[in-house]
């Protein structure tokens, strides 16, 4: 999900504002939903208490006003529908959108607990090769859509996905200064030529590779992620790198209406969709 980067010192400031004591608390028994009003209809969100930067942030901008007049600016069908982005009120048609935001950005809250099922409300934020903390934007989001997933297509996404971090890994112990004789063997034009000596390097690298294949470097779904993947969908290749944290409690309609809209190269919708949004109060839902 693109971003512009924002300074980390904003950031770190940020979170300690949100942490701050004083905040508003919600009353026993009840909680605060998040309605976006679109012409397509509204979709109701509830957020999670486990990600509280993101919650409290998304509802500070609610009550501001921030979200209000702004855009949809990149639907894909299938997929997601993404919004947030302040320099999309009143852009004009055709301007790729995408690279606003409220001047900070927020740190992550990546939890195990929560995956991209359908209805998966998430920050939107840069690529992890300008932004290897997985900042947030601080205003962005998306909402999944998604699609059905076979057990067998969840099987070979693990390990394409796994394949890509196993190549993450290697560039990165490619561009160590330490690595550099290491580096030089390899690519070199006569490596090959000496294939006792090629395997040893190639040796060496695994060995390297594998060491730092662990934690959350490693990418396995859940059994409760693999059945919401193959009934209701999702997108389980962005599992835990984009902060999750709400989701869809009405409106899933909406945003199917919105993610098969007609768009341009950028995935902008050709009929601009913009949205309200406004916080209502319910009791909560009983476990």
């Amino acid at each position: 999900m693109p971003h512009k980067s924002c300074y980390m010192l904003i950031s770190l400031m940020f979170a300690l504002f949100v942490a701050a004591p004083g905040a508003s608390a919600q009353p026993a028994g009840q909680e605060e939903l998040v309605v976006i009003s679109t012409p397509k209809g509204d979709i109701t969100l509830r957020l999670f208490d486990d990600t509280p930067k993101h919650r409290d942030n998304f509802l500070k901008l609610a009550r501001a006003g921030f979200y209000d007049s702004t855009l949809f600016h990149r639907v894909i069908d299938g997929f997601m529908i993404q919004g947030g982005d302040p320099d999309s009120k009143g852009a004009a048609p055709g301007i790729e959108l995408g690279n606003g935001g409220p001047g900070y950005s927020i740190p992550a809250e990546i939890t195990p607990a929560h995956f991209h099922r359908r209805g998966t409300l998430a920050a939107a934020r840069e690529d992890d090769k300008v932004n290897p903390a997985r900042l947030s934007s601080g205003s962005q989001f998306y909402i999944v859509q998604g699609k059905v997933f076979t057990a067998e297509k969840l099987d070979m996404l693990e390990k394409e996905q796994n394949s890509l971090a196993k190549q993450r890994i290697f560039v990165d112990i490619m561009d160590r200064p330490e690595n550099l004789t290491l580096r030089n063997q390899f690519f070199s034009p006569d490596a090959k030529s000496d294939t006792a000596h090629f395997r040893f390097l190639l040796d060496t690298l695994n060995q390297m590779i594998d060491r730092e294949f662990t934690g959350d470097k490693v990418f396995r779904l859940s059994e409760a992620a693999r059945e919401a993947y193959t009934t209701v969908g999702g997108a389980p290749h962005l599992d835990g790198r984009y902060t999750i944290f709400g989701e869809v409690v009405s409106g899933m309609e909406v945003v199917d209406a919105i993610a098969t809209e007609k768009r341009d190269e950028n995935d902008r919708p050709l009929q601009d969709i913009p949205m309200t949004v406004k916080i209502i109060t319910r009791k909560k839902s009983q476990p």
